[in-house]
């Protein structure tokens, strides 16, 4: 259990930088996963994000778990049309 804690806090704390980086409202929809890979050359588990603003949806993966990702590993945020 105490492992599923760990695993929300830090998906918690990416959607806030998330929020922070890019300057999106309170009620903005922020989705944070850890997804697994099975491909060659991909880590076991990536971090994907995903953001709305109005119809506009935005996202990105990190290759890392979410519990080791900090906020230098997100993208810029003049990245965010790109996105």
């Amino acid at each position: 259990m105490a492992h599923d804690k760990d695993d929300l806090l830090a998906r918690t704390r990416v959607k806030e930088w998330v929020r922070t980086r890019f300057s999106l409202p309170a009620d903005a929809a922020i989705l944070v996963l850890e997804v697994t890979c099975n491909l060659p050359g991909c880590p076991p588990l990536e971090t994907a994000v995903a953001f709305w603003e109005g119809d506009n949806r935005h996202h990105f993966k990190m290759f890392k778990r979410a519990g080791e990702v900090s906020p230098d590993d997100l993208p810029y945020a003049w990245m965010k049309e790109s996105l």
